[in-house]
C-alpha cells in the first residue's frame, strides 16, 4: 500500500507553504509584465528584460547556491527567502502610491528576488529527501507539484482579474503578503533537521564540479537535464512576448487573459494527481518521453492563436502544456532524487537547475530581440519550433529503451 503523505504533518506544512510561495510568484509572473505594458508603457524589448532580471540569478549564481546549500539547514534558507521576497515586492505598492514606481525600480526588484528565489528553490528541491523517507518522494513530489498547478490556475486567472480592479501595483502588494504567510508555515515545522557534515577540507569549486560530472556523466541524468534546458530557452522566449502579444495583437484585457490561462492551467491540476497513475500504467521512462514531445507540440500550436475562435488554440496549447510542464516535473524531480546520493542532492539540483534557468534570462532576451527584429507571432513560431526539437535529447537517449529507472544500489 502506498503511504499517504498528508499523513506527514511535517510534510502538510512544507506543501502549504509551498503552495502561499508558489502562488505569490504566479501572481507576480503575471502582474509584473501587465504593469510594465499598461502603467509604464514598456516596449516589448522591455517587457522581456522584466523576466531576464528575474531569472538572471540562476546563471550567476546557481551553482554555488547548491554548494553552499549542501552545507547547511535548509529549512533557515526556505524562511529568510520568503521574508526577503515579501520586502521587495511590498516596496512596488509603496513606490506607487508615492508616485515614484518605474521601470529600474521593477528591474531591481524581480533581479533580486530571483536571487532568493534561486535560494528558495534549490533549498526546496533538496529538503524533502532530509524529511522524508525515500518511498514517500514521489508522492511527496506529485502534491508539491500539485501546488504548481493549483498556483498557476488561481495565479493567472486571479493575477489578471486583480490587475483590472486594483491594479498591477497593488497585486504585488498581494504578492508579498503572501510570502510573509508561507514563511510562518515553515517556521512551524517540528522536525529535527541536522546540519550536513562539512568536508574535511572544503573547496567551492571542487565541490560545484562534483556535481556537474555527476549529472553530464550519469547517461540518464544527461539528456533530462539538457531536454530541460533547451525547453526553457525557447519557453522564456515565448514567455517574454506572449503578454504583449494577447494586449496588443488579439487586443485582450487582463481579465480576458487570465480566464483564459485559467482555462488551459486546469490541466496542470489534473496532471499534478494522475501523473503517479500514467507512471504506473507506461513506466516513468515512457511517460517522460511522451511529456517532452508533447510540450514541444504544445508550444508550437501556440503561434496558431487568433482573435474569436482563434483564441480555442491558445487555450488548446495551454492546457496541453500544463499538463506535460506538470507531468515532467514530478517524473524529473523523482528520477534526479533516487539517483542522487545525500551528499550530492543540492548540488546535482542546482547543477540541473542552472544549465535550465541559466537559459532563461538568454530566452528573454532572444524573445524580445527577435520580436523587435521580425513579428510577435514569428517569435512564437521560432519559439514553438526550438522547444519540439529540444525533445530530441530523450527521445534519443537511453531512456527509449527503459520502461522504468533502475534504482541504483547503494556504494559501500
Amino acid at each position: 500500500m502506498k503511504p499517504r503523505i498528508l499523513s506527514h504533518p511535517d510534510f502538510r506544512r512544507l506543501w502549504t507553504a509551498d503552495l502561499l510561495s508558489q502562488l505569490g510568484s504566479r501572481l507576480a509572473t503575471s502582474a509584473a509584465p501587465l504593469l510594465a505594458v499598461l502603467t509604464l508603457n514598456a516596449t516589448t524589448l522591455q517587457v522581456s528584460l522584466l523576466r531576464t532580471c528575474e531569472t538572471a540569478a540562476w546563471l550567476l549564481f546557481g551553482l554555488f547556491a547548491g554548494a553552499w546549500v549542501d552545507r547547511v539547514r535548509c529549512l533557515p534558507v526556505l524562511v529568510w527567502a520568503d521574508i526577503g521576497r515579501a520586502i521587495l515586492y511590498g516596496s512596488i505598492p509603496v513606490a506607487a502610491w508615492l508616485g515614484v514606481l518605474g521601470l529600474t525600480q521593477l528591474y531591481v526588484v524581480l533581479a533580486l528576488s530571483g536571487l532568493l528565489t534561486v535560494l528558495f528553490d534549490v533549498a526546496h528541491s533538496s529538503y524533502p529527501p532530509r524529511l522524508l523517507t525515500a518511498e514517500q518522494l514521489l508522492p511527496a513530489n506529485a502534491k508539491l507539484a500539485a501546488n504548481h498547478s493549483v498556483a498557476a490556475v488561481i495565479g493567472a486567472g486571479a493575477g489578471g482579474f486583480l490587475v483590472q480592479w486594483l491594479t498591477a501595483a497593488v497585486t504585488l502588494g498581494f504578492n508579498a503578503l503572501s510570502f510573509v504567510w508561507s514563511a510562518l508555515w515553515l517556521r512551524s515545522i517540528r522536525t529535527p533537521e541536522s546540519r550536513p557534515v562539512p568536508a574535511e577540507r572544503p573547496d567551492l569549486r571542487r565541490e560545484i564540479g562534483e556535481g556537474l560530472r555527476y549529472v553530464f556523466r550519469h547517461p540518464l541524468l544527461r539528456p533530462i537535464t539538457l531536454n530541460t534546458t533547451s525547453t526553457f530557452l525557447f519557453q522564456s522566449a515565448n514567455g517574454a512576448v506572449m503578454i504583449v502579444f494577447l494586449v496588443r495583437e488579439i487586443h485582450l484585457s487582463p481579465s480576458t487573459i487570465g480566464l483564459l490561462s485559467m482555462i488551459g492551467l486546469l490541466g496542470a491540476l489534473a496532471a499534478s494527481w494522475f501523473t503517479e497513475r500514467l507512471s504506473d500504467w507506461l513506466g516513468e521512462a515512457r511517460a517522460l518521453l511522451l511529456a517532452s514531445v508533447g510540450l514541444g507540440m504544445a508550444f508550437l500550436l501556440q503561434a496558431l492563436t487568433g482573435p474569436g475562435w482563434g483564441l480555442l488554440w491558445y487555450v488548446g496549447s495551454m492546457l496541453l502544456a500544463a499538463v506535460c510542464i506538470i507531468v515532467s516535473a514530478i517524473l524529473q524531480s523523482s528520477i534526479r532524487q533516487r539517483l542522487t546520493p545525500p551528499e550530492l542532492q543540492g548540488r546535482v539540483s542546482a547543477t540541473t537547475s542552472f544549465v535550465a534557468w541559466g537559459v532563461a534570462p538568454i530566452g528573454s532576451l532572444l524573445g524580445g530581440v527577435l520580436a523587435t527584429a521580425f513579428t510577435l507571432r514569428t517569435t512564437l513560431w521560432i519559439s514553438g519550433t526550438g522547444a519540439l526539437l529540444g525533445a530530441a535529447f530523450v527521445v534519443f537517449s537511453p531512456l527509449r529503451t527503459l520502461r522504468t529507472i533502475p534504482t541504483p544500489q547503494p556504494t559501500p
